[in-house]
């Protein structure tokens, strides 16, 4: 047995942590996975001679849990409704949604998440079969 720390800066959250393990554990050779939101690493047990780290690795980049996570800041400057009044700071993650929006409104769900959230997104390519595609 091989063991491996591999940092993952996009897992931020206890669901990444169930996601982590699930996309780890589908992969033949693969023994133990111990995954922390808190400190952004996973820890894998794994047999070289059926997967190498660089699957491993590859595979959570694959995922998004390798990139490093980015976090709309305030720009500082107030959002302007249509009447021209101003509802509240404007956010730059609202600017990526291209619409102004304030407490007050109603927002048609656009089907994406508005914080980018890995794992929860058609991976990039596929390289390792998963329980989804039995």
């Amino acid at each position: 047995m091989t063991s491996v720390v591999i940092d993952v800066p996009a897992m931020y959250a206890d669901h990444h942590v169930i996601e982590v393990r699930r996309i780890l554990f589908a992969i033949p050779g693969v023994k133990t996975v111990d995954a922390s939101s808190a400190f952004q690493a996973v820890k894998i047990e794994y047999d070289p001679e059926s997967i190498s780290e660089d699957v491993l690795r590859q595979l959570l980049a694959e995922h998004g849990y390798l990139d490093d996570l980015q976090v709309p800041t305030e720009t500082g400057r107030p959002a302007a409704g249509s009447d021209g009044g101003t509802y509240f700071r404007h956010s730059a993650a609202y600017a990526a949604a291209g619409t102004t929006v304030s407490f007050g409104q109603r927002v048609a769900p656009s089907g994406r998440p508005l914080w980018p959230c890995p794992g929860m997104r058609t991976p990039k390519s596929s390289s390792a079969p998963s329980k989804m595609d039995e």
